[in-house]
């Protein structure tokens, strides 16, 4: 029986081989490669440097690929790198769900490591841009197809290498931007906290802050109401500076006028002509006494003249003079009032100066604060537009991530498509396999039936023979007994 077994697995493996060249001759001619073919030293370093470990790395040799490759060898390697891309260990190959009515499962052992490794390859390989990978690649490999297959897998490991690289080194920037991006939330979210604490009064300080503001209302107030009073009082001091103005315009008037009528008395006395005829009876009367008392009247004449004029002069003055006193003794008593009014404006502005510089001083306070809470908006406004244009660049940069993923995304699908095609084709093989199953099961059963027909058809032989056996040997005892 167990020869039997051995000579069927031997059969499975040669009709495995006779279809992987049908399927090799029906796809005809390979296609042009679109990557470069390396050199054999080249790809056994390789594989030994970043696919093998261990002693797969020290045994794997040039031998094995040229000038005879191993498919032993081989079909290690394809499970270390379907390991290595696909996380599939080579024990996961030997592994199948099989159905428990399967008649001699032994039989199986052999081709399905082969066929889920040719699967997978079928699958992985279309990456690599090699199409025509068929099960005599596997089960008997050609050192020039081999070093293909190698090679654009070697190329596709680079390829995958790179990637990996480029997209760790995007990997880590988005991190450490992530990372930025929290930790200017938490600053941001700080400054907010800080903002909101300086902008509200805390309890303790709002009843300070409620009494000062009265205060200031009360200083407000009052300043307006003394700058009310000052701007009365200097509307007083205008009209007195105004009633003074017209006094002195009335005694400057007055006085042209006394000057005027000065003039014209002068003029008037010129003008007095003494009658002839009492010119003429005076001189008779006074022809006696002119000789003695020419010379004395001449000069009491004159002194009279003047002293008329001078008591003229001195009764006018008297009564200006009189004027003004009364004019004098009126200017002083507004001049008293004018300088108690300006002690009094005086001590206004000096009271309103103190309370300019405490309003300056409070007005410098807020204009602190403000230039504080200004600065600290500047600040903000400033960290907002670095923090838009840190965002702006991250959207862009994140975007050009995306566009480069949609690329990937796109080449992905293409690459989808074509594992779909793939895979239908595969579905269809599997058809023909799972066909060609039903075909070894029926011709097995009939095959089983015909041997179990033997044996049965041998024993019914076997026992004729033996009674034919045993008849001749009771025939021959006969005979014995006769003779």
């Amino acid at each position: 029986m167990v020869k039997k077994v051995s000579g069927c697995r031997v059969n499975c493996v040669l009709l495995l081989t006779k279809m992987a060249d049908a399927h090799s001759e029906r796809d005809g001619v390979t296609m042009e490669n679109t990557f470069p073919v390396y050199k054999v030293d080249a790809i056994v370093q390789f594989f030994r440097t970043d696919v093998l470990t261990g002693q797969e790395a020290k045994h794997f040799a040039k031998s094995d690929i040229t000038p005879n490759p191993k498919p032993e060898v081989i079909q290690r390697l394809y499970m270390r790198i379907l390991q290595l891309l696909y996380g599939f260990r080579p024990e996961c190959h030997y592994l199948a769900p099989l159905s428990e009515n399967i008649q001699c499962p032994m039989l199986y052992e052999c081709a399905i490591p082969v066929m889920s490794v040719y699967l997978s390859m079928c699958q992985f390989l279309p990456m690599c841009h090699v199409y025509d990978f068929s099960l005599n690649d596997l089960l008997n490999p050609k050192p020039k197809r081999t070093i293909t297959i190698l090679s654009g897998i070697q190329n596709f490991l680079h390829f995958r290498k790179q990637r990996l690289e480029i997209i760790a080194g995007h990997q880590q920037s988005f991190r450490a931007e992530m990372d930025k991006l929290q930790a200017y939330t938490r600053g941001i979210k700080e400054a907010e906290k800080k903002i909101e604490k300086l902008m509200i009064i805390p309890p303790e300080q709002q009843a300070e802050a409620k009494e000062l503001a009265a205060a200031l209302k009360e200083v407000n107030s009052a300043t307006m109401q003394e700058s009310q009073e000052v701007s009365a009082i200097n509307e007083q001091v205008a009209e007195c500076k105004t009633e003074i103005a017209e006094r002195s315009q009335k005694l400057s008037q007055r006085k042209l006028e006394v000057a005027t009528q000065k003039d014209e008395i002068a003029k008037l006395k010129s003008q007095i002509v003494e009658s002839p005829e009492e010119v003429k009876n005076e001189m008779e009367k006074m022809k006696e006494n002119i000789k003695n008392i020419k010379n004395s009247k001449e000069l009491s004449d004159e002194m009279l003249v003047d002293l008329q004029i001078k008591v003229q002069c001195a009764s006018q003055g008297e009564s200006d003079i009189q004027v003004i006193l009364k004019q004098l003794h009126d200017l002083q008593a507004s001049m008293c009032k004018t300088n108690q009014q300006k002690e009094e404006v005086q001590s206004l502005a000096a009271l309103s100066e103190t309370l300019q510089k405490e309003l300056k001083g409070l007005s410098n306070e807020e204009g602190q604060l403000k230039r504080a809470l200004a600065m600290k908006l500047d600040k903000e406004s400033k960290q907002q537009i670095r923090r838009q244009k840190k965002k702006e660049l991250k959207d862009q940069h994140v975007q050009n991530i995306i566009g480069q993923y949609d690329k990937i995304h796109e080449k992905r699908e293409e690459i989808v498509d074509r594992i779909k095609h793939i895979n239908s084709e595969t579905r269809q093989f599997k058809e023909k396999m799972q066909k060609l199953r039903d075909t070894c099961n029926q011709n097995s059963e009939k095959a089983q039936a015909i041997y179990d027909r033997l044996l049965t058809t041998l024993e019914q032989y076997h026992k004729r023979i033996e009674n034919i056996v045993m008849e001749g040997t009771a025939d021959m005892m006969k005979m014995k007994t006769v003779f």
